[in-house]
């Protein structure tokens, strides 16, 4: 917990890409103080599984973080936050276009405010250009970021992919930017403003497949086992290809359930092993496969043949007769498989956590291990946990002026108006 032990981040971000850079940030040693309207995060209710406690959806990307409720449209609010602004080196919001403007915080404001402060911004297509004002959600941002047009197979629809690239990867893209911009700090002495679009961020996720772009303009990919050419265009979608110049795909082992599938990776170097395990010398002789380059030609010849092996077989069976053969390959594991794993538990990427309102729950662990300053996983805050004791311990209010101010609504909602 020490990496970024002395580094305050005011946290106005919600939902997921956000948080999921602040919470790493936490892990990593920084205070972050989530700074929520009176209404909360939207995501404390969403997907609730518990009557009356925070979701799981909020609950797995607010770890480590101190809960504060300010009131943005009250002058009092706004005092708070300016005061609070003063105090950090970091601010980041990922509000919709324009939001932070409207309440009366440009970056020109805040940078006046605060020079050392660094600002991470988080939009769907950026502050520039044609989209800027446009909304974005995890697979807008897939759809416009190139994801979806490469995932699935060639007759079928696009796919979104089950991994949150647009929203969780957009969060670790800003988190690298923030660390940047505070190492600049430290030469310069003056923060910066940095700015990471989903879209961005999703094109940056499928830079292989602008590589194979480029590349159908000279030739076919004759790695793939759907048919390229020349001019062609658009990068096709190619099922469960390896997409690197080794040829992969997923196998189906017994029972045949949607899960009981091995990833294979048939090197060069491990053929010969390969299909004399699994033919004998006839497949390890046969020319459609003695070569790579016969090996792409004839690929689907090959993956089913080595399909009719693996029939007989278990994931986890097929996976001990490929490991001593040096063969790369990894069970599809599922979510059920992945919560009782030992590797997985031994790594501490499933933790489980005490929450006051919902009770034991489970969260996935610090991917990031750094040897001296192991993360120390602790629950998400309760709505405004943490309100006085951020007054108290970072802008020094007293009972009196705290109680002042809260009687002023500064971090309360206005009253209804009666009809």
């Amino acid at each position: 917990m020490e990496a970024l032990k002395g580094i305050r981040i005011l946290d106005m971000t919600h939902v997921q890409a956000g948080p999921t850079c602040t919470q790493l940030l936490a892990w990593l040693g920084a205070d972050v103080i989530k700074l929520e309207p009176p209404q909360g995060d939207a995501t404390r209710g969403q997907l609730r599984d518990v009557p009356n406690a925070d979701s799981l959806y909020f609950t797995m990307l607010n770890c480590n973080k101190r809960s504060i409720v300010v009131n943005m449209k009250s002058a009092e609010g706004k005092t708070v936050f300016v005061e609070l602004l003063k105090k950090s080196d970091i601010v980041m919001e990922n509000f919709g276009p324009g939001v932070l403007d409207r309440l009366g915080f440009s970056w020109e404001k805040i940078h006046r405010l605060n020079p050392r402060v660094v600002m991470g911004s988080i939009k769907g297509f950026g502050s520039s250009g044609p989209y800027a004002d446009f909304k974005a959600y995890e697979n807008v941002a897939q759809a416009m970021g190139g994801a979806m047009s490469t995932t699935g197979v060639p007759e079928g629809p696009p796919f979104v992919t089950g991994a949150q690239i647009g929203d969780t990867g957009t969060g670790l893209h800003l988190a690298i930017g923030l660390l940047a911009a505070l190492q600049q700090r430290e030469r310069t002495g003056a923060g910066q403003y940095v700015e990471v679009a989903m879209m961005d961020g999703v094109m940056n996720l499928c830079r292989v497949k602008f590589r194979d772009h480029q590349r159908l303009t000279r030739g076919a990919l004759t790695e793939y086992s759907v048919p390229t050419y020349p001019g062609m265009g658009e990068v096709p979608r190619a099922g469960n290809d390896s997409g690197g110049g080794q040829l992969g795909n997923a196998i189906h082992c017994k029972p045949h359930g949607p899960n009981d599938w091995l990833y294979v990776v048939v090197q060069e170097a491990v053929w010969e092993g390969l299909a004399n395990r699994i033919g004998g010398e006839a497949l390890a002789k046969d020319p459609r496969f003695a070569k790579i380059a016969e090996r792409r030609k004839n690929q689907n010849e090959m993956w089913n043949i080595i399909t009719d092996f693996a029939k007989n077989y278990t994931k986890r069976e097929f996976m001990a007769i490929l490991n001593p053969l040096d063969v790369p390959c990894g069970p599809i594991m599922s979510t059920e498989d992945l919560a009782n794993d030992e590797h997985v538990r031994g790594r501490n990427m499933w933790v489980e956590l005490d929450h006051p309102q919902r009770g034991k729950w489970w969260n996935v662990g610090m991917p990031i291990k750094l040897s001296d300053s192991p993360a120390d996983i602790q629950r998400s805050p309760l709505l405004g946990e943490h309100t006085d004791e951020v007054l108290k311990s970072v802008l020094g209010y007293d009972d009196a002026k705290i109680a002042s101010l809260k009687q002023a609504g500064a971090f309360s909602a206005p009253p209804k108006k009666a009809a």
